[in-house]
């Protein structure tokens, strides 16, 4: 599964999902300073299966009826490794799943 590592995730979250996640970020693709709306495209576009971030305003700014891949939105306190770690097990989860172009929130 190809997924897309938002920039407002710390890039070394990367590094702890299972190894069947094909796991790029989006400043390894260029495509950092993209807003939200281009960068779904650009995502859906190059073959990414979903797109993980931290970034809350997700849920407020696009249209759910209309996202061209998953969002997983991992919300915690922080956007620290430490406290985003744990939320791993949950996001696998969503993506064992049938995924839906919709946004998925994984709370702490």
């Amino acid at each position: 599964m190809k997924l897309l590592l938002d920039e407002s995730a710390p890039r070394r979250l990367a590094s702890l999902f299972p190894a069947w996640c094909e796991m790029c970020t989006v400043q390894r693709m260029g495509w950092a300073g993209v807003g939200n709306g281009d960068l779904l495209r650009l995502a859906a576009g190059h073959g990414f299966d979903a797109l993980v971030t931290v970034d809350r305003g997700f849920e407020h700014e696009q249209n759910q009826d209309r996202l061209p891949v998953p969002v997983i939105v991992m919300i915690a306190a922080r956007n620290r490794l430490q406290e985003l770690q744990p939320l791993i097990p949950a996001v696998v989860a969503v993506l064992s799943g049938s995924l839906r172009n919709r946004i998925y929130r994984v709370p702490a």
